[in-house]
């Protein structure tokens, strides 16, 4: 029933290094008409504009260091409160652990909003090492290792599967399968989502 169809469209997408979701995500977001906000793009954003935010994290990356999560989930609140982002948005690359959960939780909870779906792309493993290592020789990258590529992906496993423990319980996750083209991807994303009655908006 169209009168009852949820217009927002906060969502979240996850999956493994190599399982396409940078590339699902723009197109989920163009397709939604929502910006995409991914962690390590709103990083070079703030450094390139040398904004007090930025320089911290810099002065973090030029240490070795990693963000921690009380700065990235401030620069990710301070993106998320862009008038572009008022009606919705797609997060890439956070919340990454139950910490950036809480924060995400805690700030959205703040607006009277919640995220609306989870997308999580499920690739399997050895294709998801397959597409990294094709990516790496590509870009003759050659610290991609195999080695190296089977390392991210369990950290992947550690940390994400407790975030999906948790927005599974809140009925908000859509595993969809990763594999195949671009396209019966993108297909297979967008029907779960309008069958949440997340339905995509006409472009202003």
């Amino acid at each position: 029933m169209t009168d009852s169809v949820n217009s927002s469209a906060r969502f979240l997408i996850v999956g493994p290094q190599g399982s396409g979701k940078g590339t699902q995500g723009v197109r989920i977001a163009a397709a939604f008409h929502i910006p995409v906000v991914s962690t390590g793009d709103v990083f070079r954003a703030n450094v390139a504009a040398g904004t007090p935010l930025g320089q911290k994290v810099q002065a973090i990356i030029e240490a070795g260091d990693l963000v921690p999560d009380e700065l990235t989930s401030e620069i990710v609140r301070d993106r998320l409160s862009q008038a572009d982002a008022a009606d919705g948005f797609l997060l890439d690359g956070y919340p990454r652990n139950l910490g950036q959960v809480s924060d995400l939780d805690d700030f959205l909870r703040g607006r009277d909003e919640s995220l609306d779906a989870v997308i999580e792309l499920r690739v399997p493993r050895e294709e998801s090492i397959a597409r990294l290592s094709l990516r790496a020789q590509e870009q003759g990258r050659t610290d991609d290792t195999e080695e190296v590529i089977a390392n991210r992906l369990g950290i992947y496993e550690r940390e994400t599967a407790p975030i999906l423990g948790v927005y599974g319980e809140r009925g908000i996750v859509d595993t969809i399968d990763g594999v195949g083209s671009l396209d019966e991807i993108t297909d297979r994303i967008v029907a779960a989502l309008e069958a949440r009655g997340l339905i995509r908006t006409a472009a202003a």
